[in-house]
């Protein structure tokens, strides 16, 4: 959503006067803005918390903040999972549609362990997920948690599981069966972790909040392909007591795939366009049910998995449970689910400043790029594969590519000729030759007149660059 006066919040419209008329307006700068109306615009814009306000803590004013809080609050209830840095935040979602506004909160990607699994094997997966780890535009990309399934049906041998887990990582753990005497015993080898615990159903739904009562834990709400017994088992479950829920509507492949995605969109609109509080709660996707079916080969299974959870993350899933720890299905779940968290009001922006690469001396290149995120590392990538020693200057676009920020006067001569300055560069270099990327052609001139070096048009692809070194620098 574009900055402007009103925001769409779940079915209701909060302009930012809606805002201010409950703030003291003491105008007293202690949350560091100018005055409380400018208080009020980021509030509506989630750019600061209304908390952030001391004069609004205060006693005379606990009226206005429940208000203000009742009116904030998102759709989607926020649910913590775990404990300390470690825990993981879900649900907290304002709006159905990303271009509406920002989602908080990404997807958490659970791997299974299983309780009748070897030592080793457990440990190895539980060791995979921790270490899984993969860098994308300055953002490193990680799994979150481990869902202990009990295949055996028997609480010991689902205890010794959960103990041999919670040894081995600090990462949130889920606690799967039906069993409310297996799950018990999880929660007994794992007492203060808050775990999540999966699921209730409509036959042991009392032995089940019964244990997330005693242990402080969220509970997952079972009813597979049917919002009619979902509903009303998420009433009964909050009457008894428990506030912290998680919504399972069932995962089916193939065939039953499109009943899936149908139920996870009308539950995250009958929440957010409707204001339905019943089902204003986080959901969970299983794309492991795509191993129940075998494949003629793991990979098949692997694949549909893949294709499975990239299905439920865009469609409002909260949590995933996955079997495959390979590279190849994990590492386009979690870019998909970075594209789509990111903020669409904000582009993605690196550091300006000098950059070095390699050992550059007083002989080598100087070159400058954007620092939209996607432009810097691509650069940054091929500069780094070609093996080529240089200085590249990264100049504040706004974020914004070089094509579109030269047509959009973000990248001008005068910001290049400023950074080059700011950098320092002539302290580096004896020589005053800039290499400008090739789309960024038509400023040669200006850039050489403003900051009195002479400007090389090297390529329009960055991956040229280490070819056109090669023939061009001298």
């Amino acid at each position: 959503m574009t900055e402007r006066e009103t925001k769409k919040t779940g079915f209701r419209e909060i302009s930012p006067i809606d805002v201010y008329m409950l703030l003291p307006k003491t105008n007293c700068k202690k949350c560091g803005l100018e005055n409380c109306m400018a208080f009020a615009a980021k509030v509506v814009n989630r750019e600061i918390a209304i908390e952030v306000c001391p004069p609004l803590l205060e006693k005379r004013n606990e009226k206005n903040y429940k208000t203000l809080w009742e009116m904030l609050k998102p759709p989607v209830k926020e649910i913590t999972i775990g404990t300390g840095d470690n825990a993981v935040k879900i649900g907290g979602k304002l709006v159905m549609y990303r271009h509406e506004f920002t989602y908080f909160n990404p997807t958490a990607i659970a791997i299974d362990v299983t309780d009748e699994m070897a030592d080793e094997e457990l440990r190895s997966r539980v060791k995979k997920t921790e270490d899984f780890a993969y860098e994308y535009i300055g953002q490193k990309l990680r799994l979150n948690m481990i869902a202990v399934r009990s295949t055996s049906n028997d609480p010991d041998k689902f205890k010794s599981a959960v103990k041999k887990v919670v040894e081995n990582t600090l990462l949130p753990i889920i606690l799967c069966s039906f069993n409310p005497a297996v799950i018990e015993s999880g929660l007994m080898a794992a007492p203060k972790s808050k775990p999540l615990l999966y699921a209730a159903t409509k036959d042991n739904w009392k032995d089940m909040a019964e244990l997330a009562l005693m242990y402080n834990c969220p509970l997952v709400v079972f009813a597979p392909n049917d919002l009619t017994l979902l509903k009303p088992l998420t009433k009964t479950l909050l009457e008894y007591g428990v506030q912290e829920l998680v919504l399972d509507p069932g995962t089916f492949p193939n065939e039953g795939l499109s009943d899936s995605v149908n139920s996870f969109t009308m539950i995250r609109r009958a929440a957010c366009k409707k204001g339905d509080e019943l089902l204003g709660f986080p959901t969970i996707g299983t794309p492991i049910v795509a191993w129940v079916e075998k494949a003629g080969t793991p990979e098949v299974n692997a694949w549909n998995e893949a294709y499975v959870a990239s299905m439920l993350i865009a469609r409002y899933a909260d949590i995933l449970i996955m079997h495959s720890t390979d590279g190849w299905v994990l590492l386009p779940t979690v870019v998909l689910r970075q594209n789509l968290y990111t903020d669409p009001r904000k582009p993605v922006a690196v550091e300006t400043g000098m950059k070095i690469f390699g050992k550059p001396d007083e002989n080598s290149p100087v070159m400058f790029t954007t620092n939209f995120a996607l432009t810097y590392y691509t650069v940054a990538s091929d500069i780094e594969s070609g093996g080529v020693n240089c200085y590249l200057i990264v100049v504040d676009t706004e974020g914004i590519a070089v094509d579109s920020a030269v047509a959009g006067r973000k990248l001008t001569a005068e910001k290049v000729a400023d950074a080059i300055k700011e950098a320092k560069v002539e302290e580096k270099v004896k020589h005053r030759k800039l290499i400008i990327p090739g789309k960024a052609a038509r400023l040669s001139g200006e850039i050489e007149e403003l900051s009195g070096w002479q400007v090389l048009v090297g390529p329009r692809d960055s991956s040229d660059i280490p070819k056109f070194l090669q023939e061009k620098w001298r």
